[in-house]
């Protein structure tokens, strides 16, 4: 049953809690797209993707940065000796990480959305830290986003990295580190959570969008599926997320459901990347994000020896940054020399800008 009354976020120890969403889901699998349409709801904030979760998981007690300006390890160890000897363990330090989220997101709330009921963050990399996250936010609400993984994987090439796939394989192995993580979370009992697959969504917002607004415990508005069309705020215009595609539509589409098989067609090269990739991923994993192992190819053995030929892309300011990015990038690994140089320029800038 829903209520249309606006929820003013509970007090605890004189902090707001605020009632929070998560939208859970890879990098390029639709999620900036679904915030969009969330935060087009009337009693729903979203906004930029904050990044609040995964510096706090890796702090030592949870899990250790290897790389960081202190001695990791010691600091681990130190940190869970300290934990140890407050009053109620572990308890506490969660307690304090909950402290910590609650100011900041209730602060939020309370600056750019007074009376809305839930505050939403999208930030793709919290999928890796799930079992972190549903500790600190048991009771929050999670809508988790599927999309077919080749789909996910061509569109993270295509985006960051000018279609160079082995590039991004090579940065980020995303099928074979988020799908696992993803469908470990769908399995678990708690917290609680909704399953949505972008193609089911794409193909058909209204039935979709009003099964994530039942589970939210909130009115359907069929405005915020037009969220393209919804009133230009701030808080999205400098924020991490979708620099390509998003932007481009007012509403769900389902122009990118397929685009995933013109990329493959006629580059072997790429077939056989994504077969060793998803050979790493079980068949209970791809059967519980709702792609079966059995029917991941079916679309492009359909598309067989048709000519399919990939949309053009136009060359926005953002395209032209990620190809000199990545042709940077390979001119560095093959030039040594060069790497030395830019390196030497780094201390030199690096000092040169060193805070006095």
């Amino acid at each position: 049953m829903t209520s249309d009354a606006p929820q003013v976020p509970t007090r605890d120890n004189g902090i707001f809690r605020p009632e929070m969403i998560f939208v859970i889901g890879a990098p390029r699998s639709g999620t900036t797209m679904l915030e969009r349409m969330l935060s087009s709801h009337s009693q729903i904030l979203g906004g930029p993707e904050p990044h609040l979760i995964t510096p706090l998981a890796h702090l030592g007690v949870w899990d250790k940065v290897d790389k960081a300006p202190y001695d990791a390890i010691l600091a681990a160890e130190a940190q869970k000796l300290f934990v140890s000897r407050l009053p109620r363990g572990e308890a506490d330090y969660w307690d304090a990480c909950r402290a910590y989220c609650d100011i900041l997101y209730g602060r939020y709330l309370q600056a750019h959305g007074p009376g809305k009921r839930y505050c939403l963050d999208k930030t793709p990399a919290y999928a890796l830290v799930l079992p972190f996250l549903a500790r600190i936010y048991p009771d929050a609400r999670y809508v988790v986003l599927t999309r077919h993984p080749i789909a996910v994987f061509a569109s993270f090439a295509e985006s960051f990295f000018d279609d160079d796939w082995q590039e991004a394989h090579r940065h980020n192995p995303i099928i074979e580190r988020y799908v696992p993580a993803i469908a470990d979370f769908l399995r678990q009992d708690t917290p609680s959570r909704i399953h949505v697959r972008y193609e089911d969504l794409v193909r058909q917002p209204e039935p979709e969008f009003q099964r994530i607004c039942a589970y939210l415990d909130l009115p359907f508005e069929q405005e915020a599926i037009e969220y393209g069309r919804a009133e230009k705020d701030t808080l999205h215009q400098q924020g991490l997320g979708d620099p390509t595609g998003v932007n481009r539509h007012q509403r769900p589409t389902t122009a990118s459901v397929s685009k995933w098989v013109a990329a493959l067609l006629d580059h072997p090269d790429r077939i056989e990347l994504m077969r060793r990739a998803l050979a790493k991923v079980s068949d209970e994993d791809l059967n519980t994000v709702g792609y079966p192992r059995e029917t991941l190819w079916a679309p492009l053995e359909k598309a067989g020896a048709m000519k399919v030929k990939p949309p053009w892309a136009s060359l926005t300011r953002y395209r032209i940054e990620r190809k000199i990015i990545v042709r940077g990038r390979a001119l560095v690994r093959r030039v040594p020399a060069l790497r030395r140089f830019l390196q030497r320029c780094r201390l030199f800038l690096d000092v040169l800008l060193r805070e006095q």
